[in-house]
This record gives C-alpha cells, sequence and structure tokens, in this order.
C-alpha cells in the first residue's frame, strides 16, 4: 500500500483534528437520539471482480504512471462510528467511483467514453483505535441515469457489512437519481449528501467529511 507522504499525513491530521474527527465523542443518550445509521444502498454493477493490486487510499496517483487523475482533487475523510458514538475499530472502508469521464475501470462498463488510466477507481482503508479513515479522490461527475456518487462498502471483525453511497451537496442531480431517492426518510437522505468545500490546508484540493453510523450491538471491537 502506498503511503500518504510525511506533509500530506500532517496536513490531513491538522484537517481531522479541525473537524473534530479526532476527538472522543461523548457517549450521552442526547447524541445517540441525533444520529441516524447510515443507511444501506446497491452496490451496484461496478464493485471489482478483483481488487486491484494498486488499491491503497490514494486514488489520483497510480503505481507507474507518472501523471495525476483528471478532476477535482478531494480528501474525503471520516469516522466509522455506532450509533452511541463509539469509534469502530479494523474496519475495512472500501470505496470504488467512475472517473472524472464517467467511466468506471470495471469490464461491465463498456461505454464508449475514455478511459483516465491515471485513476486507481478503488482503494481501501482499515481504521485504528479512533475509528477515522481518509482517501484523497477526486470529487465525483455524473453519468447517464446517476447523480455524483461515491461507493462504500465497510467490513471487519464482527461487523455486519454495510454498502452504501456518498452524494454531492448541491448537485443538481439528485433530485432525479432513484437511487437516492428510494432513502424515504428525509433526514436518512440527507445524512448521505456531504459539501465538498476548499480544503484550508491544501490549496485547490477539497475536502468533505462523511461519518458512516453502525448499529450498537457489540459485535465489534470498540476503540
Amino acid at each position: 500500500m502506498r503511503p500518504f507522504s510525511a506533509p500530506r499525513r500532517r496536513v490531513l491530521a491538522g484537517s481531522l483534528t479541525a473537524l473534530g474527527l479526532l476527538a472522543v465523542v461523548p457517549l450521552t443518550r442526547s447524541y445517540a437520539q441525533q444520529v441516524l445509521r447510515t443507511p444501506s444502498q446497491t452496490t451496484g454493477p461496478f464493485y471489482p471482480t478483483t481488487i486491484p493490486l494498486d488499491s491503497d487510499s490514494d486514488l489520483v496517483m497510480v503505481n507507474g504512471q507518472a501523471q495525476i487523475a483528471k478532476g477535482q482533487i478531494s480528501n474525503v475523510v471520516g469516522r466509522v462510528l455506532d450509533e452511541r458514538g463509539r469509534p469502530i475499530r479494523q474496519a475495512r472502508v472500501e470505496i470504488w467511483q467512475c472517473d472524472a469521464n464517467g467511466r468506471y475501470h470495471h469490464s461491465r462498463d463498456n461505454r464508449n467514453v475514455p478511459l483516465d488510466a491515471n485513476f486507481q477507481g478503488y482503494g481501501r482503508f482499515t481504521t485504528g483505535a479512533d475509528g477515522t479513515y481518509r482517501f484523497r479522490t477526486i470529487k465525483p461527475v455524473p453519468y447517464p441515469g446517476r447523480a455524483p456518487h461515491i461507493h462504500f462498502k465497510i467490513s471487519g471483525p464482527g461487523i455486519e457489512p454495510l454498502t452504501t453511497q456518498m452524494y454531492v451537496a448541491g448537485a443538481p442531480e439528485n433530485e432525479g437519481d432513484w437511487i437516492l431517492s428510494s432513502i424515504g426518510d428525509e433526514r436518512v437522505r440527507n445524512s448521505v449528501i456531504v459539501k465538498f468545500e476548499p480544503h484550508d490546508d491544501t490549496p485547490g484540493e477539497l475536502l468533505a467529511k462523511f461519518n458512516i453510523i453502525l448499529a450498537a450491538d457489540g459485535r465489534f471491537g470498540k476503540g
């Protein structure tokens, strides 16, 4: 796995602290009443049939390629928590999405659009004791029939796997996306729509915060 560079790790760690992602979440009844479990969504047809050799958490740089991916570089960060606010360690967080041309790196996506060879398309990250995950990817783009989105899959020891999707706040395609619209509860639907905002510590890049909330059933390890 290709790690983030030391300066990038320091910048991202500072951003996570500023956002409260590294802070201890209070285990209060009021907190539990405010949070909503992250909804399950379809895996779709483009989950990798074989995990690529380059599957680290930096999707904009591919081993063997000299250039970076097309698109707006975005740092997608968050924590995997239970609904009581407790971090879940050793959760494997996987993401996959189309490239800036709207095409997936998958044999089933045979649309006649260019494939960005500099975009990894898939990445994974295992949370530590604080439940934090982070990815460096691109801001998702729409393609025919779908609003911009990133697929997420969470699994690990004692965790019932969850597959969901994260959407872009303000994207005009959100209203017509049938998968997003299938989430009947407006509060739950809004919980997977995330703002992509300028990254204060990394000029030219974006930052998106997406916490993933699982059921507090005590079957997985806590931090």
